[in-house]
């Protein structure tokens, strides 16, 4: 089963590139500085921050369907971050080093299947989700903190 796994767009992002500490506060997001041996996921490239890079913590609309699935959660984006990550059939690091929690909507943006994994094995429950013809796409979510991590869809 092919699949393409991609980052956010960081065009959403772009207006809080730059702006100082009080100003992103005003808009519900802060700044953050990854130390060494820290662990920010960004969500554009989606790979781990370099020690030394900044990432803003913001809010972000995940599941924008009007459905009860709708949802929003805090996500680190790497600041100044261009180009969003698209591979297919390739789990980026950020993905492979933690446990996932994969969740497949169909076409009417409604759960159908749903189950935790070791992104090291990711691969085969993409696989197992594409297996059913309902499923359209599968949302990857950090399972410690239930962040929104990437979309995955058919290649």
């Amino acid at each position: 089963m092919h699949f393409r796994v991609t980052g956010l767009s960081p065009e959403p992002f772009q207006h809080l590139f730059g702006l100082c500490n009080e100003e992103l506060k005003q808009e519900g997001a802060f700044r953050y500085i990854a130390e060494q041996g820290s662990a920010f996921p960004d969500r554009v490239e989606l790979r781990d921050a370099e020690p030394g890079e900044t990432l803003l913590l913001v809010n972000y609309t995940h599941q924008p369907a009007n459905t009860p699935y709708r949802a929003s959660h805090a996500i680190f984006v790497l600041e100044h971050s261009e180009k969003p990550y698209e591979a297919s059939n390739e789990i980026p690091p950020a993905l492979r080093s933690r446990t996932l929690s994969l969740r497949a909507f169909d076409e009417q943006d409604m759960i159908v299947d749903g189950d935790l994994i070791e992104g090291a094995q990711a691969e085969e429950l993409i696989e197992r989700m594409f297996a059913q013809p309902e499923v359209a796409y599968i949302h990857a979510h950090y399972a410690r903190r239930g962040c929104y991590a990437a979309r995955i869809d058919r290649a």
